[in-house]
């Protein structure tokens, strides 16, 4: 491990992981020494073993539910493109979710695979019964987001119901609140764009939300959206738009990079070197997500943090890059990685060897509120968090925080579950959906 790196991490990302004393109550292990770069797979080992055992403990807090809490149904509900769970118990209990936008493409695998797997079940053995569908149940069928996006909706569900039970909010249910406001970053687009038009389509992005202190911006060439698949994307767009940024935003601004998976290994090294150069916080996807041999060799090549996960599906990848020191921050999306309580164990694994989280989040609708409610439950937590803006169509109203950003930060709402009452005349509009 880099001396320079490890200081980077610390500073940059909230704060001295290393000296953190993460909570007993809250289920996640004391942070240990990490192993040095090119330690033996002798040294390794211990690693492998603690996090197995972080992987086997439960996440949801089973003490605040005295009977059981059985499953009476799972309905999924439309509304033109917009899609909601609703979660009932046989004592009349209620939970709703929002659904990713990709629920549209995915919603027969909720109806024919996961809706029957959940009656009848107790919620209270909810890490169970998710352990049971990744391994005993459609896992050598159906993988990654076609998987974790619409069992996530569900499971979102469910913590909504049972937090409207505990009379809790959701990051009571799977940890300890560590963070009552979460700091956020302005996630940007635009990497079709020429770098003039990049930079002003940036400005007008932070300056609707003028407390932000964060922003995030895309390097490399296009992504799936273009429709000449030979296009990379205007030339040197990238070696511009590094340094341009900072000068656009000053020094006071925590900048972020995210490649998309783009680069291969001697390239992400080049422009990793550029970031920091530029002093960027982290590196998110250097080069494929899967490829964790490249992460690392890219990690190991570069004193600036690496981040990666938002497209993993399983818990071997984080297992892998935390046992081998492939990575720095661990991002899991909680929709398509099948929910919170799976992303809390990665959270958990990621303590363990002083690593901090910064959970990818995907969709719109209630997405912001869902990350944030994680994250409030993590204490080795990064400093700021993906944030797409505050418009959404749910009609909903959230009687325990304003929602906005101020100073850089969101408050995470203190209701029972998460917090959003939504419009019944508007639930009500939606209709069930069936195969």
């Amino acid at each position: 491990m880099k001396a320079t790196r490890r200081r980077m991490i610390s500073t940059a990302l909230g704060g001295g992981l290393a000296s953190l004393p993460l909570s007993a109550s809250s289920g996640l292990p004391a942070a240990s020494k990490a192993a040095p770069r090119g330690a033996t797979s002798a040294a390794l080992n211990p690693r492998y073993a603690k996090l197995d055992d972080i992987l086997k403990q439960p996440v949801l807090k089973k003490q605040f539910f005295t009977a059981p809490v059985i499953i009476e149904s799972v309905e999924l509900l439309r509304l033109n493109n917009s899609y909601l769970c609703r979660v009932r118990s046989r004592d009349g209990a209620e939970g709703i979710s929002v659904a990713h936008s990709g629920m549209s493409t995915l919603f027969p695998i909720f109806l024919h695979n996961l809706q029957p797997f959940f009656i009848g079940k107790d919620a209270r053995e909810l890490d169970l019964i998710l352990e049971k569908v990744y391994i005993f149940g459609f896992n050598f069928r159906y993988n990654g987001i076609s998987l974790g996006l619409p069992l996530a909706t569900i499971e979102f569900a469910i913590l909504e119901m049972l937090g409207r039970i505990a009379k809790k909010p959701v990051g009571q249910l799977i940890g300890e609140i560590h963070n009552p406001e979460v700091g956020v970053y302005v996630a940007t687009e635009w990497r079709e764009k020429p770098v003039e038009e990049s930079i002003e389509l940036i400005k007008k992005a932070v300056a609707e939300y003028p407390a932000a202190r964060a922003l995030k911006i895309k390097i490399g060439g296009l992504m799936f959206m273009t429709r000449d698949m030979y296009a990379v994307g205007p030339p040197q767009r990238t070696e511009k738009m590094i340094p341009l940024v900072r000068k656009t935003f000053g020094d006071s601004m925590a900048l972020y990079a995210d490649s998309n998976s783009f680069y291969s290994v001697p390239e992400a090294i080049r422009v990793g070197k550029l970031l920091e150069e530029y002093k960027y916080r982290y590196f998110e996807e250097p080069v494929m997500f899967d490829d964790v041999v490249g992460i690392k060799q890219v990690a190991d090549a570069l004193t600036l943090p690496i981040a990666n996960g938002e497209q993993d599906n399983s818990f071997h990848g984080f297992r892998w890059l935390i046992a081998n020191d492939g990575l720095d921050i661990v991002q899991p999306d909680n929709y398509y990685f099948g929910g919170m309580i799976r992303s809390m164990k990665v959270a958990r694994m990621a303590a363990a060897f002083g690593k901090s989280i910064v959970p990818h989040m995907s969709g719109g609708g209630l997405g912001y509120i869902y990350n944030i409610h994680f994250v409030s439950a993590v204490p080795n937590a990064g400093e700021h968090h993906e944030f797409k803006g505050l418009r959404t169509n749910v009609q909903f109203e959230c009687k325990t925080s304003p929602l906005k950003v101020v100073d850089g930060k969101i408050k995470v709402p203190t209701g029972p579950g998460f917090g959003a009452d939504f419009d019944p005349d508007w639930v009500k509009k939606h209709q069930v959906v069936k195969l």
